[in-house]
């Protein structure tokens, strides 16, 4: 194996440990708009404006990614999202 096929291989392995997830937000009809954007500040730490501008793409695109980072960090935030009643997963 050349240095550079080795070089390469430890890149793939690092992306791979420090791979990104993220929590997306799915639009539903039950929770109002200030109930998603009070869970959002709440659970994903967002200001008020990020949270009215994600709670307005999830109800016209239908999704929205509101937190990105790594699949431990993100589990707890998720899991909290869908106890308030709100449509989310981890991609």
């Amino acid at each position: 194996m050349s240095s550079k096929e080795k070089i390469q291989e430890e890149v793939d392995v690092l992306e791979q440990e420090t791979r990104k997830y993220e929590i997306v937000l799915h639009n539903d009809d039950v929770n109002t708009f200030d109930f998603v954007i009070e869970s959002l500040i709440s659970v994903c730490e967002h200001t008020a404006e990020q949270a009215e501008q994600c709670t307005i793409l999830v109800h016209y695109k239908g999704k929205c990614t509101v937190k990105t980072g790594e699949y431990d960090f993100l589990k707890p935030r998720c899991t909290k999202l869908l106890s308030l009643g709100l449509s989310a997963e981890i991609v």
